[in-house]
């Protein structure tokens, strides 16, 4: 499912090989090796890892692009490196509950940070894996020392289920009941523009179906 989601800051676009030299940079720095509990990989790897991430069903990944940061008009399609600034990734691999997503996100550019972006970036793919995957819940593993990701997912409502001392992370879930659904909409016509655009006719989805 190829769709580009337009927010008011950030516009979430499929990971394509265009971006991968980008994010091979990022992830030299070990700040963000350690945040994101992630090995180094070599460029060719990261190519190989895009190209698995984008045939994988079970993951629907898209890199976040800071819209004040877009050169001129955003083209579905196209892949606006210049505007790259982090990725946002959910998997859908739980083999007892296939309505289950893991979500992850990623504000590697500092002069993005503190801008709201991940907030935004967030809520536009929690309210897309509802409205097209029927996902029900929502789990994010955090290492203890990503203080900035646990307040991010904490004021996004998600509870604390469980800690491991083993890999130092904590579990967060967020269920998606019925009011939950409807609440997760009101922040998304408050946060973002609750408009996809779809490649090729640009069409636009309104988030109004809600699974109880």
């Amino acid at each position: 499912m190829k769709v580009s989601l337009e927010g008011k800051k950030v516009i979430l676009v499929p990971y394509m090989k265009e971006h991968v030299e980008k994010y091979h940079e990022w992830m030299q720095d070990p700040a963000l090796l350690e945040a994101t509990a992630s090995e180094p990989l070599t460029l060719d790897e990261e190519y190989d890892m895009q190209l698995s991430w984008t045939q994988d069903p079970f993951k629907q990944t898209f890199i976040i692009l800071d819209k004040e940061l877009v050169v001129g008009e955003f083209v579905h399609g196209d892949p606006h490196v210049e505007a790259m600034v982090g990725d946002v990734n959910i998997y859908m691999n739980d083999l007892d509950d296939a309505e289950m997503a893991e979500i992850e996100i990623m504000i590697a550019e500092t002069k993005s940070r503190g801008k709201g972006l991940g907030k935004e970036s967030v809520l536009m793919m929690m309210a897309f894996a509802v409205e097209n995957f029927g996902i029900h819940l929502f789990r994010a593993k955090i290492g203890d020392s990503n203080r900035a990701s646990i307040s991010l997912f904490q004021k996004l409502g998600f509870e604390k289920t469980s800690h491991s001392e083993i890999f130092q992370e904590v579990t967060f879930e967020l269920p998606i009941t019925e009011s939950k659904c409807e609440e997760l909409h009101r922040l998304t016509e408050n946060e973002c523009s609750s408009q996809f655009s779809i490649a090729p006719q640009r069409s636009v989805i309104e988030l109004t179906k809600c699974n109880g």
